[in-house]
């Protein structure tokens, strides 16, 4: 595929008109207003732009609440989610993936202008999909006694994403890639949560487990399109940026039926189970 990379990379792009849909994800990215970033107030009367040019944002806003760390702490062990804090500390993680995924979301349709217009209406839907799961998140943090800001932030996924040249390594990565491997490590988190007698903690995570098979099923869905072909495991592989591999992109063990029920069939998941899982410090 060609890229579309943004006319503007001299300097910054310039933003979209007032009562756009590109307005309101740009708004979205670009916001360092804790309140606008965790719950944007929509523009009932916004309208896609006519002829909008590629937009590529190279970061994110960052309200001063959210404190960013380079690197991410250990995971913790079983035994430590008996505290409540350490549940906290995962909750908050969690979280920020939610708000990165949907920034990410509204960054495509920004970077993207030229996809189909059913693409990026999906991926508005699910950028509002992810708020709401990160509003999930927030009401289980705060029952846990900790806000927003409470702990350090890692903008793991935008590090990685954001430099994708194409819609095709876009949904490769952030829907096929991230968010599938998301279908690991909610049901695994959740069990842990469960056992500690956080059933509360518990639910959101299988909720927004069960969101996440249809973001991936979307993701699968466009990469047939834009290849021409059902999903393949090597395709997918070759269309991953470098240096990411398919070891970073799942979780153990392999959620074998939520991977099924997003439409990835045997030969790719006996591929991916295959792969040896890289070892990281946290859920990112």
């Amino acid at each position: 595929m060609k890229s579309e990379l943004s006319t503007c990379t001299a300097s910054a792009p310039l933003a979209p008109p007032p009562h756009t849909l590109e307005r309101r994800c740009w708004d979205l990215v670009t916001t360092t207003r804790l309140e606008e970033k965790l719950a944007p107030r929509a523009d009932a009367g916004a309208h896609w732009e006519e002829s909008p040019p590629a937009r590529r944002l190279r970061e994110p806003g960052r309200p001063p609440e959210l404190e960013r760390s380079v690197r991410a702490p250990r995971t913790p062990g079983a035994s430590a989610f008996a505290d409540p804090r350490t549940r906290a500390r995962l909750v908050h993680t969690f979280l920020h993936h939610e708000l990165q995924a949907a920034e990410l979301f509204a960054w495509a349709i920004l970077a993207f202008p030229r996809a189909p217009r059913e693409f990026r209406a999906g991926l508005l839907r699910l950028c509002q999909e992810e708020l709401g799961h990160l509003a999930l998140y927030r009401v289980h943090l705060g029952a846990l006694g900790f806000s927003v800001g409470g702990f350090p932030v890692r903008d793991w996924f935008w590090e990685r994403v954001a430099r994708v040249e194409d819609e095709l390594a876009f949904v490769a990565l952030l829907g096929l890639g991230l968010e599938g491997a998301n279908l690991e490590h909610n049901a695994r988190f959740a069990a842990q949560f469960r056992a500690a007698g956080d059933e509360a903690g518990a639910r959101v995570l299988e909720r927004v487990g069960r969101d996440e098979i249809e973001h991936v099923a979307f993701a699968r869905r466009w990469f047939e399109h834009w290849t021409g072909a059902p999903l393949e495991y090597e395709r997918w592989r070759a269309a991953l940026p470098a240096p990411l591999t398919p070891a970073v992109l799942r979780g153990t063990p392999l959620n074998r039926a939520a991977r099924k029920r997003a439409g990835l069939d045997d030969a790719f998941l006996a591929r991916l189970e295959a792969e040896p899982v890289a070892t990281t410090r946290s859920p990112r």
